[in-house]
């Protein structure tokens, strides 16, 4: 897309923001009606369990989507190759991409956008955007980036071509990395990624150089940027700070505004659809983008159907994150959450040679190791941890006690953190967290 074309994109999604509810739910369902229909025809999965259920072209526009079947993530990796709706995609090519060791490939048959999620409940999936559905998100994240904003506001903004920090898991497919990096691109402006891996010193004198004018990711790497604020280490002037990739409680929120001096955007997006809604204010709740994405709570569960993303649709796809709706109010005509409750994780924290440093969970979250089914960190003291892991073959502890070494050597070394100790432990199971119903990367030991 190029720039022209973006900017008008957005002109008519902040116009979609300034509807009425009436209008929003017609637009909405015109475009559920259009993914409905287009994955009956185009999906072998959604073809057959659609007619299972009694669904038919005939009577697919009558049916409330209460009636259609749902999905989640174990039976969407199992059903993988029949989901989507294009012949020349598999789950295994996407796999053998994704290990290739030239990561710099932004697209899978140059005209595939594939993310790899964390894996945070379990077996990691890929979720496939093709360019016209890779664009459409790109626009309705810059949206939420520039909540509130007006057209006039915004078109000034990106003329004096932005400096945006982005701190957060920078290395791999992850979506939030993927997207700020064409989002950046594509309003022209110029970016600065801060892997969480990289060794604080190196956080200092990148960010001194730069000199960004706003910051964008996980509020956990936010924060640590926050306290060598605090530290007087560092000095930045920003208009606006992002939050995404992990929960941000109001506590969190007030801290940034206090240390930034600024506005606080909390992002809320997933792997499977990567926007999904913006808070701005914590009183008025998280909008959730209903021109984008169709969203259900029902007994506890959340449901998402994306309006947008044609050659992998989700019909009803199961969202392990935790969220109670609000009542509509006259400001936007989208839905509005009452409080989300993701991942919210802490960060490990060592003393390394009369120095702090840290390990961020998500960076030390993609190991991909044949019979390891699952893991977990428990650190033991300021300069030791252990790596719980669960496996599916037993017969293979060894070499996966080999690997998760390597790699957690790998680690430690790019951090400057070769002294700290650590143990691997084999455990029977890896349960998830009940409050948020996903596995926490990191625990305290006794």
């Amino acid at each position: 897309m190029n720039y022209i074309n973006l900017l008008l994109h957005l002109y008519q999604f902040k116009k979609n923001a300034m509807m009425t509810r009436k209008n929003m739910v017609a637009l909405q369902q015109k475009k559920l009606i259009k993914i409905l229909k287009y994955a009956y025809h185009h999906s072998e999965y959604y073809h057959k369990t659609f007619k299972k259920a009694g669904i038919t072209s005939k009577n697919i526009d009558t049916i409330p989507l209460s009636k259609f079947p749902t999905i989640n993530k174990t039976t969407f990796i199992q059903n993988f190759d029949s989901i989507v709706t294009q012949r020349d995609l598999s789950q295994q090519e996407l796999i053998d991409f994704d290990s290739e060791s030239n990561k710099d490939k932004k697209t899978f048959k140059k005209k595939y956008h594939i993310v790899h999620s964390s894996g945070s409940t379990g077996k990691p999936a890929y979720f496939v955007y093709d360019n016209q559905a890779w664009e459409t998100m790109l626009v309705g994240v810059i949206r939420a980036a520039l909540w509130d904003m007006s057209m006039p506001q915004i078109l000034k903004y990106l003329f004096q071509r932005p400096r945006i920090l982005y701190i957060a898991a920078t290395d791999g497919r992850y979506g939030g990395a993927m997207v700020v990096g064409d989002g950046i691109e594509g309003v022209k402006g110029n970016q600065l990624f801060i892997d969480i891996n990289m060794p604080l010193n190196e956080w200092i004198v990148k960010i001194k150089q730069f000199q960004p004018d706003m910051i964008v990711g996980y509020p956990s790497a936010i924060k640590i940027l926050g306290e060598l604020i605090e530290n007087r280490k560092l000095d930045v002037n920003v208009f606006r700070v992002i939050s995404c990739g992990e929960a941000l409680s109001d506590n969190l929120r007030q801290y940034f505004k206090k240390i930034f001096h600024t506005d606080v955007i909390n992002f809320y997006g997933a792997s499977e659809s990567l926007v999904l809604g913006v808070e701005s204010n914590f009183n008025e709740g998280m909008y959730l983008f209903d021109d984008m994405n169709y969203i259900e709570v029902e007994n506890g569960n959340m449901y998402i159907t994306s309006l947008y993303n044609f050659v992998q649709p989700l019909i009803r796809y199961q969202i392990t994150d935790r969220l109670k709706l609000k009542n509509n109010n006259e400001k936007y005509p989208f839905m509005r959450a009452e409080n989300i409750i993701g991942r919210e994780e802490d960060v490990l924290w060592f003393e390394n040679k009369g120095k702090k440093e840290f390990l961020h969970p998500l960076a030390i979250e993609g190991f991909c190791i044949e019979g390891l089914l699952d893991y977990q960190f428990r650190q033991l003291s300021d300069n030791s941890f252990e790596m719980l892991a669960q496996t599916s073959d037993n017969s293979k502890k060894a070499n996966i006690k080999i690997e998760m070494l390597s790699q957690m050597k790998k680690i430690l070394n790019e951090k400057h953190l070769d002294d700290v100790k650590f143990y691997i432990q084999f455990i029977e199971k890896i349960l998830p967290d009940k409050k948020t119903g996903k596995k926490k990367l990191i625990v305290r030991g006794e």
